[in-house]
């Protein structure tokens, strides 16, 4: 069914229609604001202002030794107020959060009650009389206390207002007493060093009375001349290490043993070089004789003779290299032979007969040096030389030894005779300075002293209370007004929402406009709706109800206002007095 449009007259007869429902609906929300508003349990506030009132005694006279910024005094002080102790014992003196008491625990009340308390500075804009900027300095602070009762808000509020107006004179006077003490203190042990440092400097002069700097001009000639010796030593020492550097370079390059020659020219090899020739020599006739072969037997003997000359045992790493790279080599025969090929078959045996050596000659842990003495002239020569450029290395370092000697001799020669007056020196500064400390430090007790004075007789800055806590004659909350205004606003919403909520979900069909809409036809006749005895008495009964409802809450406003608000004969005087006020004009 197409959505019908209403008219005026038809929300006028929802209303109608609706009544019921919305004057129940709206008297219902309207009770429960009513009663939020007289059950809400009002809360009270007390406040004081304290004035922070400069020193008495102007400043370039007498300094205090109390420097903190107020705000920050303030801040120090409302911490040592709001302790657990005095907040406890503020709460058992005037029974406060009694039902909280019961049901949270101390921690809680306490929390509570600091959130109770209310600490505002008041600011004004000053220009600082020693430097002529302007800035913004604390004059003034308000301290507050919020509660369910009056009176004991008030209380509490002046409670809490003694103990910091008592808190600043204590902290001022027990800050102003321990920057005494502690300057008397630093006094005596000033004096205490002037005594001791005086008796050291007697002493010194006593001790060191014949030792003056009389040889610096020597000794120092004689210093630089060593050092210049060292410097030369130094240049020669790097010139010879790297003479003997150069020299084992090159005799590692030189064959110890001479190389000669047979009677037809060839040359002869040196034994450990043929051994090694004859090794690989050996690998090579394993592959294609037996052990038993003349040439086989010849070479093994060959060998073992030549290892004992030289007292080499057999090079595995050597054979081990030989070995891999004769295993790479059959690889690639492999590829292009068959097995039967000969070079194949050959290579084989080879590399069996290495693996066998290596097998039964284990590694060495190192390689033994050459046993034979050396006949070559060219490595004799240069081993020589070598020895001779060590020789000289270790003469050039005892020289260096003894002149470094002589050189820490001339410069405790040096120091010496400087370092008698240099102690005398500090020794005077020391106690000149120390005599200049006790001078500042004395006359620091002494403004501490008056400062100490001036806190205990009350002169310098302090808290003045300008306002005392007043009793709250008015709660600063709950706002009754606001919240039966809500209340009001909110039952003709309820009420109304619910009379649409109820059209929206009745499908019934209302009005002639209605049934000619829904069957596209006008009605023959209309009959109105008659009414019998019962809903005569069903209507004079919802009407009394509803009157009794409008009348009951007319009443709980009136005794509202009466008790909560103003009372009824002074708001009746104050009708006639405006109504005189507006005849009279």
């Amino acid at each position: 069914m197409e959505e019908q449009e209403k008219s005026i007259q038809d929300y006028l007869a929802i209303v109608s229609r609706r009544k019921t429902a919305i004057v129940s609906t709206a008297l219902i929300v309207f009770l429960l604001g009513l009663i939020i508003a007289f059950v809400w349990p009002p809360t009270y506030k007390s406040s004081a202002t304290i004035l922070i009132k400069e020193q008495e005694i102007p400043t370039e006279l007498v300094r205090s030794t109390v420097t903190s910024f107020a705000a920050q005094r303030i801040q120090t002080i409302s911490q040592s107020v709001m302790t657990r102790p005095n907040l406890m014992e503020i709460i058992e003196k005037y029974n406060l959060y009694v039902k909280e008491r019961k049901r949270k625990t101390s921690e809680e009340v306490l929390e509570k009650m600091r959130e109770d308390i209310g600490l505002n500075m008041i600011s004004a804009d000053v220009v600082d009389p020693r430097t002529g900027r302007p800035g913004v300095a604390t004059i003034a602070f308000t301290l507050s206390f919020q509660g369910s009762a009056p009176g004991s808000t008030q209380k509490v509020a002046g409670e809490l207002t003694s103990l910091f107006l008592a808190e600043n004179l204590k902290t001022r006077k027990n800050k102003a007493a321990e920057t005494y003490i502690f300057l008397t203190d630093e006094t005596a042990r000033l004096e205490e060093k002037i005594a001791e440092s005086g008796k050291k400097l007697a002493a010194f002069k006593e001790e060191h009375s014949d030792s003056l700097p009389e040889m610096s001009v020597m000794n120092l000639s004689m210093l630089n001349r060593t050092e210049s010796e060292l410097d030369s030593i130094d240049a020669d020492l790097r010139a010879l290490k790297e003479r003997q550097f150069y020299m084992q370079s090159q005799l590692e390059q030189i064959n110890p043993l001479t190389n000669m020659r047979s009677a037809t020219g060839e040359s002869i090899l040196d034994p450990a070089s043929r051994l090694k020739a004859l090794e690989s020599e050996y690998a090579s006739l394993s592959a294609r004789y037996s052990d038993m072969h003349p040439d086989i037997v010849k070479a093994k003997r060959e060998i073992e003779g030549l290892r004992q000359q030289t007292g080499q045992g057999i090079d595995t790493q050597q054979q081990a290299k030989v070995l891999t790279a004769k295993r790479s080599e059959f690889a690639a025969l492999n590829k292009k032979y068959s097995a039967d090929h000969p070079d194949v078959v050959k290579l084989k045996s080879e590399i069996k007969s290495l693996e066998k050596s290596i097998a039964d000659n284990p590694v060495q842990p190192e390689k033994q040096v050459l046993k034979m003495q050396p006949d070559n002239p060219a490595y004799i020569s240069m081993q020589t030389q070598l020895k001779t450029v060590e020789t000289e290395i270790q003469s050039s370092k005892s020289r260096k030894k003894r002149l470094n000697e002589k050189l820490l001799d001339l410069e405790e020669r040096i120091s010496r005779a400087p370092q008698v007056e240099k102690e005398f020196y500090v020794l005077a500064r020391e106690q000149e300075n120390a005599i200049l400390r006790y001078k500042d430090i004395k006359a620091r007790q002494m403004e501490a002293e008056i400062g100490q004075q001036l806190e205990k007789e009350s002169k310098g800055e302090s808290f003045v209370l300008i306002d005392p806590a007043q009793y709250p004659e008015e709660p600063i909350k709950p706002n009754r007004i606001a919240i039966i205004f809500l209340a009001l606003i909110f039952s003709v919403a309820a009420g109304l929402g619910i009379a649409i909520l109820k059209e929206a979900m009745d499908s019934s069909v209302r009005g002639v406009s209605g049934v000619s809409k829904l069957l596209t036809a006008v009605p023959l006749a209309v009959i109105p709706f008659i009414y019998n005895g019962y809903d005569l008495r069903r209507k004079k009964r919802v009407n009394r109800l509803i009157a009794g409802s409008v009348i009951g809450s007319i009443v709980l406003v009136v005794l509202f206002v009466h008790f909560f608000l103003t009372p009824l004969d002074v708001l009746w005087f104050r009708g006639l007095r405006k109504a005189e006020n507006v005849i009279g004009v």
